[in-house]
């Protein structure tokens, strides 16, 4: 049962196999079980999950219940959750209790999915390796050494490790990408818009956008058609008419023409990546697809200007963590400015700090033209090269990051090291474009790859059918590691 997938478990709850209750349970006893050793769970509450399962299941016997009703899912602790503690990784928010659900919580609770838990992730959203957490590094499941990348990781470990089938994610630079090549499980980030923000709790507002993890690319689009769709509170939300992400998944792949950016195999891939990349791309071949070489000539400038423009909105939207409205607040000081310093001093991470003083440096008066403008010439120069490739292909495939996942530890000294595992993904967030990791085989010590597949704009159906079919032919996406 825990192998299933989420279609599978649909199925089975309309069958009346299992009752939603009794499906939440075994996943909470599994949590109890694991969650020690991973760390991939911050709040975990077995009353409200129960609850939640019941009244899924009151539906199922009124006859009302929609497709994914009962199907349990964990939401990544960035999503307000109306009576559960919304972290974001930090203490700064460790006694924060959410009065609202985010547009992403509602549209689940609308189709019944019953809430297993909140997953840890690196504070704020900040890292790409799952180590800025103020509550600890989850483990990887496949090798509890390693990374499981960031800074969705506890999603991307729970559905790895079989704690949920299902959870929600954020990609700001390869948030939901990057852990899901680390964990061996699917993961799609949506063109900028379709996901509504509102809700999920702002790191870099003009990068930052929500999307599903699940064991397969049929999974994912069946979380992304309750995910996805307009929402009025959020200035960024794209009023487009609702889709059928699942619409496409069986269509052939004969003529697709697959872009192969020269700059993604170059320098810096380990040989390992390159490989398992190479053999995903072979069989996409057989399966009738055809390639084609591109260029995508800014793919280096991608992590300076990301690193610029990041961090300066960082700065603004965490500039609303004060102590005085909500979250923590120094106990003792001597005025409001000695109250503002020892809360945020006190509340934040190490990274988190680092990225504040880069922003502000940035968006201080003298720089604002020397870098935050000249980063943002540089954004819309990496969305022309998309532009320009994407007259020539179909989909653009290649690495989602250098290496596998790395060592907890490993670069935690060096920030730019850290930076630079990004380089894959970071380009995607700028041009807003959709992007997605698929398991495609495992590197030499016997850590998960994934195949990075890179749509145009509101490309997910076709992605997600590329995907799809590549999960027909091979079996990667079935592996589960031994806990």
């Amino acid at each position: 049962m825990i192998n299933a997938t989420l279609k599978a478990l649909s199925q089975q709850l309309a069958a009346k196999a299992v009752s939603s209750e009794e499906l939440a349970g075994l996943y909470l006893d599994r949590i109890a079980a694991l969650n020690p050793t991973l760390n991939a769970f911050i709040s975990v509450d077995r009353d409200k999950t129960l609850a939640e399962a019941r009244a899924a299941d009151a539906l199922r016997a009124a006859g009302q219940a929609g497709l994914l009703a009962g199907v349990p899912i964990a939401h990544k602790d960035i999503f307000c959750q109306q009576g559960w503690k919304t972290s974001c990784g930090s203490k700064m928010l460790d006694n924060f209790i959410s009065p609202y659900d985010a547009h992403v919580v509602e549209q689940c609770r609308a189709a019944g999915l019953v809430t297993l838990g909140r997953t840890n992730m690196d504070e704020f959203a900040m890292g790409s390796s799952n180590e800025n957490s103020f509550y600890g590094p989850v483990k990887n499941p496949w090798d509890l050494a390693a990374i499981p990348g960031g800074s969705s990781g506890g999603s991307a470990a729970v559905v790895a490790a079989r704690l949920a089938p299902v959870a929600t994610g954020t990609d700001t630079g390869g948030s939901i990408r990057q852990p899901a090549s680390h964990c061996g499980v699917t993961g799609i980030k949506p063109t900028y818009g379709v996901v509504s923000r509102y809700g999920m709790v702002a790191y870099a507002s003009s990068l930052d956008q929500g999307g599903p993890l699940a064991q397969t690319a049929e999974d994912c689009a069946l979380l992304l058609n309750v995910m996805a769709g307009f929402d009025q509170r959020d200035s960024t939300s794209l009023e487009r008419a609702k889709e059928d992400y699942s619409r496409d998944l069986n269509a052939p792949l004969n003529g697709l023409k697959i872009g192969l950016p020269r700059e993604y195999f170059a320098e810096g891939l380990s040989a390992d990546v390159a490989g398992v990349v190479d053999g995903a791309i072979a069989e996409l071949k057989k399966l009738g697809a055809e390639v084609v070489e591109i260029s995508l000539p800014n793919t280096q400038l991608s992590i300076p200007a990301y690193y610029v423009i990041a961090p300066a909105e960082a700065s603004t939207n965490l500039s609303r963590y004060d102590g005085v409205r909500y979250g923590h607040r120094a106990a003792e000081y001597k005025d409001l400015v000695d109250m503002y310093e020892k809360t945020r001093a006190e509340g934040f991470g190490a990274e988190v700090k680092r990225r504040i003083m880069v922003g502000t440096y940035v968006l201080s008066h003298g720089y604002y033209d020397a870098y935050y403008l000249k980063a943002q010439k540089i954004r819309r120069l990496i969305a022309n090269d998309f532009k320009a490739a994407f007259e020539q292909c179909d989909v653009i495939l290649g690495p989602v990051a250098p290496s596998a996942a790395f060592n907890l530890g490993e670069k935690s000294g060096d920030p730019v090291q850290m930076y630079l595992s990004d380089i894959y993904t970071l380009s995607v967030n700028l041009a807003g474009l959709p992007g997605m990791s698929v398991p495609a085989g495992f590197a030499a010590n016997g850590r998960p790859v994934g195949l990075q597949i890179i749509g145009n704009y509101f490309g997910e159906a076709k992605m997600l059918n590329v995907a799809h079919q590549f999960q027909q032919a091979t079996d990667w996406h079935t592996k589960a590691p031994a806990l």
